[in-house]
C-alpha cells in the first residue's frame, strides 16, 4: 500500500510542477517584446527557411528566444519537456525522425556520416579504470538503409597510452572503408604541449583499424598556443572527399590579450581519394579570413571586412585562386558581430549584437539574402520590436547567437 502512495504522490509531484510552469509562462510570455524583420528590400519568402537564435535583454530579464519564419518563441513558451531536452540540432533531428532506432544513444553531428545507401557513425569513448588508467575506444555502427540492417562495434583506439583526449572532427565512407579524422592533444616526455590530427582507417567487414596516419603534429610550450581548426562544412555529413585543416599559432602576452601569429600559421587540405595532404597557398589578405570560412567540398567562402561593404569571397580550392568576389549592399560595422552562412546558391549575412555605446540603446540586427553567384539582393530586411509597452522598450536589447538555415 506504501508503494502505491508513494507513486501517487510522485505523479502529483510531477503535475503540480508542469502546472506550475505553465501558469509561469502564461503570466509571463505576454510580457516579453516579439522580435520580427521588417522587410526593406526583396520578398519575404526568403525568411521561410531561416531560423535564428539568440537571447532577449531586458533589465533585469534574460530570456532564451528563436526567431523561425518570421515569428518569435521564447523558451518560456516552449513546452516543460522542450526545454528539458535543450537545444537539438536541426540535423540531428532530421536523422532521429527518420532513423530512430539506430540513432539510440548516439550524439554529435561531426560523428555522422550519410549517403543514399548508408548512414555510418563514429565516435570514442574515454574513461579510466580503477587503477587511474585511461582507456579509449572506437565506437562504430553503420546502416544499410535498403535493408535496415546495422553492424556495430567497439574496437581499441590505437596508442591510446600517449592520448589525453580525442574529438571526431569528420567521418567518409571511401571504398567500404571508414575515415576518421580527429584531432588529439597527447602526451609529451617533456614540458611541451603537442595536438595532433589522427586519420583512422577502419576495416569495417573485419571490425579492425587498418591504420592510424598523423596528418599533423604540433607542440608548443606555455605561453605559446596552437590550435587546429576546421573551417566549419556547409554540407556537414554528406559525402566529401576533402578536408581542410587550419594551423593558428600565437602567443598570450603576460600584461596583454592573446595575440595571433598569422604568418606561421597555414591552411592544410586533405584528399581522401588521392591520400594526399597539401598546404593551400592563399593570398595573405585571405589566409587572415580562412578561421571564418564556409567550406562546401569544392569552395571556401571567406568574409572580407577589410573593405567599405563587406564582400563574400570564394576560393577554388582546385586551382587555389579566387573565383567570384561578391560585394554586399551591407556596410561594414567593426564594433558589431556578423554571422554568415552559405546553403540554396544563397548566401545569409546577419549583422547585430550592436548598442548605442552612449545611451546602451537597442539596435536592429541587419539581415541580408544575396544570390551566391549573381550578388543580386534578394532580401534585405532589420528587426523592429513589438511590445504591449513601447515605452519599455528603450533598453531592450537582442544578443544573436547563431543563423540557421534548412
Amino acid at each position: 500500500m506504501k508503494r502505491y502512495i508513494c507513486s501517487i504522490i510522485i505523479v502529483m509531484v510531477v503535475i503540480l510542477s508542469i502546472g506550475t510552469y505553465y501558469v509561469k509562462v502564461a503570466s509571463s510570455a505576454s510580457d516579453l517584446p516579439k522580435y520580427t524583420f521588417k522587410t526593406l528590400e526583396g520578398s519575404d519568402k526568403e525568411l521561410d527557411p531561416v531560423i535564428i537564435n539568440g537571447t532577449h535583454q531586458g533589465n533585469p530579464i534574460y530570456e532564451p528566444l528563436t526567431i523561425e519564419s518570421n515569428q518569435t518563441t521564447y523558451s518560456s513558451e516552449k513546452s516543460y519537456f522542450e526545454n528539458f531536452s535543450g537545444i537539438i540540432d536541426l540535423e540531428m533531428e532530421k536523422l532521429t525522425k527518420e532513423y530512430r532506432s539506430f540513432m539510440r544513444g548516439k550524439d554529435s553531428i561531426d560523428s555522422f556520416y550519410e549517403d543514399d545507401d548508408f548512414l555510418a557513425y563514429a565516435s570514442v569513448n574515454e574513461d579510466f579504470t580503477k587503477s587511474g588508467k585511461k582507456e579509449a575506444e572506437f565506437d562504430i555502427a553503420l546502416l544499410e538503409k535498403k535493408s535496415e540492417d546495422e553492424t556495430s562495434f567497439n574496437i581499441e583506439l590505437p596508442d591510446q597510452e600517449r592520448i589525453m583526449n580525442t574529438s571526431i572532427r569528420d567521418v567518409q565512407l571511401i571504398h567500404s572503408k571508414l575515415q576518421v579524422l580527429t584531432t588529439n592533444d597527447v602526451n609529451s616526455n617533456d614540458e611541451k604541449q603537442t595536438k595532433e590530427v589522427h586519420l583512422y582507417t577502419i576495416d569495417l567487414a573485419n571490425k579492425k583499424v587498418l591504420s592510424d596516419k598523423i596528418l599533423l603534429s604540433e607542440s608548443f610550450k606555455n605561453p605559446n598556443q596552437v590550435e587546429l581548426e576546421i573551417p566549419i562544412d556547409v554540407a556537414r555529413i554528406q559525402p566529401n572527399n576533402m578536408i581542410l585543416i587550419s594551423l593558428v599559432k600565437g602567443i598570450y602576452h603576460e600584461d596583454g590579450p592573446y595575440e595571433e601569429k598569422p604568418n606561421e600559421g597555414k591552411l592544410l587540405s586533405y584528399n581522401y581519394e588521392t591520400e594526399k595532404l597539401e598546404t593551400v597557398k592563399l593570398p595573405k589578405k585571405e589566409t587572415d579570413m580562412v578561421r571564418g570560412g564556409k567550406f562546401d567540398g569544392k569552395n571556401l567562402y571567406v568574409v572580407d571586412i577589410k573593405s567599405n561593404n563587406y564582400h563574400i569571397k570564394t576560393i577554388d580550392l582546385s586551382n587555389q585562386k579566387i573565383t567570384n568576389d561578391l560585394e554586399l549592399d551591407l556596410a561594414v560595422h567593426k564594433d558589431e558581430q556578423y554571422f554568415a552562412t552559405i546553403k540554396n546558391g544563397r548566401v545569409y549575412f546577419l549583422l547585430g549584437n550592436g548598442t548605442n555605446q552612449q545611451d546602451r540603446a537597442y539596435k536592429p540586427a541587419q539581415l541580408h539574402i544575396a544570390d551566391l553567384k549573381t550578388g543580386k539582393t534578394l532580401y534585405k530586411g532589420e528587426t523592429v520590436i513589438q511590445s504591449a509597452d513601447q515605452k519599455k522598450t528603450k533598453n531592450h536589447g537582442f544578443y544573436i547567437e547563431e543563423i540557421i538555415v534548412q
